[in-house]
């Protein structure tokens, strides 16, 4: 498990980004020819952090298969002498493995969560050192998201029953950081409020096991210390409670946040010290509501995608402003993401601007029922000895340990989605999941878990749905279903979602959209064109409006994206309400008058929490 690289009193750090040696490996050669020990053969120019996919005009780039490499030299800053020196990686996608000089210093699965190794052996400070990094982006079905790789004549294909591009490489940043010898290895915070005092349970653990002290510093947005407290640190780490009077809560459209300084103290000495970010919120689910600081939180917003042109799912801090913007304007409250884990600089944003998250395992995909029109046939069973089994789950618990460890401590993240739509209608698939509910309530229990169920198991027929804390439901009733008949489809949506409101347990519709295209005009309104995508969406509207058990809505998708070719997807997938390079449709306007008028009609004189529903 990693923390976040930080500048501080005790630490420092170097960004590794900007243009590296890049080399496919379509032969996978690499390896046995010790390619980590000298300068990449035929290396070209790559960014990082970048999917290498679109950099190219190549389709021998944009279509590999197997592992790519990525090298660059470092210079280790002379002033590290007795520090400890650490590799960083916030993503490698979907597995990578990397050297320092010609060691072999850490492999690690999983493309969406960091990952990172002490390298101070192998590196002198005021010296520079060779670092390699090979990536693979192949998918089986012992990875998440689940795939197959076939040798055809026409060399290796990769198959995933995913809906989006299978973009690889060093997505987001790579550090080379500092930490004293001793240090801190870990800081959990689980807020609480009683009334209008607000509590910080912490615990902290160090990497020295001696009787040193653990001291925490709680600081308003101004700077001005509002609560201390101090514990030894003992073999289980250190551990107390913080009690702020008057507390400024964090709230969805007010992202108030305070400062909890950690020190790792031996007598008078400052051994180390970090800081992390808290705000005050409690989430709670009762009956049909989720509660974010005792009242009712209705989820507007989108499932989106880390999708950009030429970038592919490579982090932009200038896409995550402008992103963020369009969210404001449009009146959105909150986001899925959909269908990973995102960057942390997106969290970090969304917990400064009050945006409340649904944060998702990378488990898409698991579902070989979904065949056929969108991504071909294929003929697996979903759940198997040979297929998707045990060996897949302790991948998939993996993947959540990480995405808890590192997202838990985000005041943004109300939520937990172990999967998107997965086959969730068998014996098989119930066995699958009960114990990754089980793992997830064990890592965090402060939060509700759930899924995302696809309309392929309906109510009545989904053996998943009796764990999830919130149910959620992707439905394109008018889109796959009922395609360009809104009064049958209205029909029956709101059937299903009455019966599915039967359970006594809050509702989000996660996913609800209409391929568009943006310019196609007609009356009267028909698919493909903007007005029959405004018109999709208020005959939603209306069917989520009469139901008291929906607590949200997500349009999909925020913007349209890319995914692998075929006859149902002409240049990507087109639900977006803004077009790729983020110019909005129609929808987007009808959308932006539904919720500013419910956002600002809900907001007192000094209230900007925003969390009601829409007018029914």
């Amino acid at each position: 498990m990693t923390m976040r690289p930080q500048e501080t009193a005790t630490r420092d750090r170097r960004p590794l980004d900007g243009i590296w040696d890049f080399a496919l490996d379509p032969d996978g050669r690499g390896r046995t020819d010790r390619w980590f020990a000298g300068r990449l053969p035929g290396a070209r120019d790559m960014a990082v952090p970048a999917s290498y996919n679109d950099l190219v005009p190549d389709r021998a780039v944009r279509e590999h298969v197997g592992e790519a490499w990525y090298q660059r030299t470092v210079r280790v800053p002379r002033g590290w002498a007795g520090e400890r020196i650490v590799l960083h990686l916030e993503s490698a996608t979907h597995r990578a493995t990397v050297w320092v000089g010609e060691t072999e210093v850490v492999s690690h699965e999983g493309g969406y969560t960091p990952f990172e190794v002490d390298v101070t052996v192998h590196v002198r400070p005021g010296e520079t050192v060779r670092v390699t990094v090979v990536v693979d982006n192949t998918l089986t079905f012992r990875s998440i998201p689940p795939g197959v790789v076939e040798d055809t004549e026409d060399g290796r294909r990769q198959t995933y029953w995913h809906d989006f591009v299978n973009y690889a490489g060093l997505h987001r940043s790579v550090w080379l950081h500092s930490t004293p010898r001793d240090h801190l290895t870990d800081i959990t915070v689980v807020p609480g409020l009683d009334g209008t005092t607000g509590t910080i349970d912490w615990l902290v653990e160090a990497s020295s096991q001696a009787t040193e002290t653990v001291a925490v510093i709680l600081r308003d947005a101004d700077g001005r210390v509002v609560a201390e407290d101090d514990a030894e640190a003992g073999p289980g780490g250190a551990a107390g409670t913080l009690t702020v009077p008057d507390v400024h809560r964090w709230a969805p459209g007010n992202g108030y946040l305070y400062d909890l300084e950690v020190r790792l103290i031996d007598g008078e000495e400052v051994l180390d010290s970090y800081h992390q970010s808290v705000g005050v919120r409690t989430v709670e689910v009762r009956g049909t509501e989720l509660l974010i600081n005792g009242e009712p939180f209705y989820f507007r917003g989108f499932g989106m995608h880390e999708d950009h042109d030429v970038i592919g799912k490579g982090h932009s801090d200038a896409h995550l402003v402008h992103d963020t913007e369009l969210l404001h304007w449009i009146g959105a409250n909150s986001l899925r993401t959909s269908h990973y884990p995102y960057s942390q600089d997106v969290l970090e944003h969304a917990d400064r601007h009050g945006l409340v998250v649904i944060d998702e395992v990378a488990a898409v995909g698991q579902n070989m029922g979904l065949g056929g029109g969108i991504f071909g046939a294929q003929g697996y069973t979903t759940f198997s000895p040979e297929t998707i089994n045990d060996e897949s789950r302790e991948v998939h618990a993996r993947a959540i340990r990480e995405l808890v460890h590192r997202d838990k401590n985000h005041p943004s993240v109300v939520l937990w989605s172990i999967a998107n739509e997965p086959e969730s209608d068998t014996e098989a698939a119930e066995a699958y999941f009960r114990p990754l509910f089980a793992l997830t309530r064990e890592l965090d229990a402060t939060r509700p878990v759930g899924f995302v169920n696809v309309m392929l198991a309906p109510h009545g027929t989904c053996r998943v749905s009796q764990f999830a804390d919130v149910l959620m439901l992707n439905r394109h009733y008018g889109s796959y279903v009922h395609t360009g008949e809104l009064a049958a489809a209205e029909r029956a949506w709101t059937e299903e979602l009455q019966a599915w409101a039967t359970d006594r347990k809050p509702i989000i519709i996660t996913e609800y959209g209409a391929d568009t295209l943006a310019g196609l005009h007609s009356d009267p309104a028909e698919p493909w064109s903007e007005e029959y995508q405004v018109e999709y969406l208020e005959m939603n509207h209306r069917v989520l409006d009469s139901i008291d058990a929906v607590i949200g809505e997500h349009v999909w998708n925020f913007a349209d994206f890319a995914t692998k070719a075929g006859v149902m997807r002409v240049g990507g997938n087109k639900k977006g309400a803004f077009t790729r390079d983020r110019r909005p449709k129609a929808a987007a306007h009808a959308l932006r008058e539904r919720w500013r008028a419910a956002r600002d009609r809900d907001a007192g004189p000094d209230d900007d929490h925003r969390t009601d529903r829409p007018a029914r």
